[in-house]
């Protein structure tokens, strides 16, 4: 199970971007990357094909998982541990002890 799912709402923890926050897009974990909307934008060159127009855009890069963190029912960063409830693992925030849903 991880720690970090995809519609997490994270904060940047390092890099330039932090303090940052968004939700995440989506997540790699045999790279132990995720994408997070609005946070370490890029911008790549696009080669025009048969759907998109050629030019430059922005798209968000990858982050490593160890630079971000859920945000909390506070609004603080929070570190996730695992709780066995009713019968189910559950995802735990260290901070306030509550069940994260997801």
């Amino acid at each position: 199970m991880q720690k970090i799912r995809k519609g997490d709402k994270v904060v940047m923890l390092a890099g330039k971007d932090k303090g940052r926050t968004g939700e995440v897009v989506q997540v790699m974990p045999k790279e132990d990357r995720a994408v997070v909307r609005g946070v370490n934008v890029v911008k790549r060159h696009q080669r025009q094909t048969q759907t998109q127009e050629a030019g430059i855009i922005n798209k968000e890069a990858p982050v490593h998982l160890s630079n971000v963190a859920i945000i909390d029912k506070d609004g603080k960063p929070t570190r996730v541990g695992f709780k066995v409830v009713d019968g189910k693992k559950v995802r735990v925030a260290k901070r306030s002890g509550e069940v994260i849903d997801g």
